[in-house]
Parts: C-alpha cells; sequence; structure tokens
C-alpha cells in the first residue's frame, strides 16, 4: 500500500469520533452507554502512537492493539487490542499487503476476537458483522476479485449482520441481562466494526488506488 499504516489508523480514528454518539446510544439502549466514548478515547490514543515512520505494517497494528487494551474501558478494549495484535502478528515485517495476507489477518483478528469474549456466531456479538464479512472477502477473492472488489463485499455482508443482531436475542455481555429485551437493537460492536472496515475500504480507495 502507497499509504503509510499511521494515514490508515488516522482515517479510522476521525471515523470512530465522527461517530461517538451513535456508537454510544446504541450501547445506552442495551449495554453500558459507554462503547462511543471508549472507542474514541481508544484511537485517540492510538492515533498518537503510530507515525509515518512506521512502515513495518505487523509492528504497526501490534502497538495499536497494545494501546487499545491499556486505554479502552469495557470489553471492547481487550477484544479489539486482540484483533489488532493478531493481525498484526499475520504481517510483521510486511510495508504491503495482498489479498492472501488480508485473508491471514483477519482470520487471526476473529479467532482472537472469539478466544478472548468466549463468543461466537450468532450471540448478537461484533462477530456477527466480522465473521460473515471476512467470508464476504475470501470467497471474493477465490474468484478472482481485487481487493477493492473484496472489501466491497466485505462491507455488504457486515451490513448484513448489523441487521441480524437486531433480530436476535444477545446472549452475551450486559446485553445478555435484558433477554428478549435486547431483540430489535442492533449491537454497538458490529456497528463499530462495520465503520471501521468502511473507513479502511475508503482510504484504500483514496489514498491507495486514487479513486
Amino acid at each position: 500500500m502507497a499509504a503509510t499504516v499511521s494515514s490508515f489508523i488516522s482515517a479510522i480514528n476521525d471515523s470512530i469520533t465522527s461517530n461517538k454518539v451513535f456508537l454510544t446510544d446504541l450501547d445506552g439502549v442495551i449495554g453500558d452507554a459507554d462503547h462511543g466514548i471508549n472507542m474514541t478515547r481508544g484511537f485517540n490514543a492510538a492515533v498518537l502512537k503510530v507515525t509515518e515512520e512506521d512502515s513495518d505494517v505487523g509492528a504497526t497494528l501490534k502497538k495499536v492493539g497494545m494501546t487499545l487494551i491499556s486505554t479502552v474501558g469495557g470489553a471492547s478494549g481487550p477484544l479489539y487490542g486482540t484483533a489488532f495484535m493478531k493481525a498484526g502478528g499475520e504481517a510483521v515485517g510486511k510495508t504491503a499487503l495482498d489479498g492472501e495476507t488480508i485473508s491471514k489477518m483477519w482470520l487471526a483478528a476473529l479467532e482472537g476476537i472469539k478466544a478472548r469474549g468466549k463468543a461466537t456466531l450468532g450471540e448478537k456479538t461484533m462477530i456477527d458483522a466480522i465473521e460473515p464479512a471476512m467470508e464476504a472477502f475470501n470467497k471474493a477473492m477465490g474468484e478472482g476479485a481485487t481487493i477493492e472488489e473484496g472489501l466491497d463485499k466485505a462491507i455488504e455482508a457486515a451490513e448484513v449482520g448489523i441487521e441480524y443482531t437486531k433480530t436476535i436475542r444477545a446472549t452475551k455481555g450486559r446485553a445478555s441481562y435484558l433477554g428478549d429485551r435486547s431483540i430489535g437493537h442492533q449491537d454497538p460492536g458490529a456497528t463499530s466494526f462495520t465503520i471501521i472496515l468502511k473507513t479502511i475500504t475508503d482510504h484504500y480507495k483514496k489514498e491507495v488506488l486514487g479513486v
């Protein structure tokens, strides 16, 4: 990628910050009303940790992950932090990413989240957006798509995943305390992931592809 890793983190920070109230409001219905606040705090800190000189994708993502774990409250910090660190582990030493590496990073991040959160698909968590998005990306790559096309397919799948979380009962986290009352509300984590995915895709198109 021609764009620096730090520019992607900066773009994510801008998107999360601008959606702070939205994410917090979503979490206020079924959670602790702090998801947007915590995520903003984490990425505000992360963007200060990386510079344009951080060219090693893996090392930089690990740095971001450690920062998120140490600064983001609630479950989001450990989960997102683990995701970034596990993804980074698949990209250590790389200064550019191909589709195969992205797939490996995505799987590592997903497996890290599942292990850390003791959660799986269908439990009204971020996994309900992350896993179908990954599968859509991998399917597109297997059919000869470009990274851009794969990411677009992933966004579509993640958005479907968000809608799916509205239809199911939460069984993890504070939202599980609501039982059937959690039905009808979208998961904040699935939403923040999709915001991040859209931001990465838009930044990739603009800064790497120049479109």
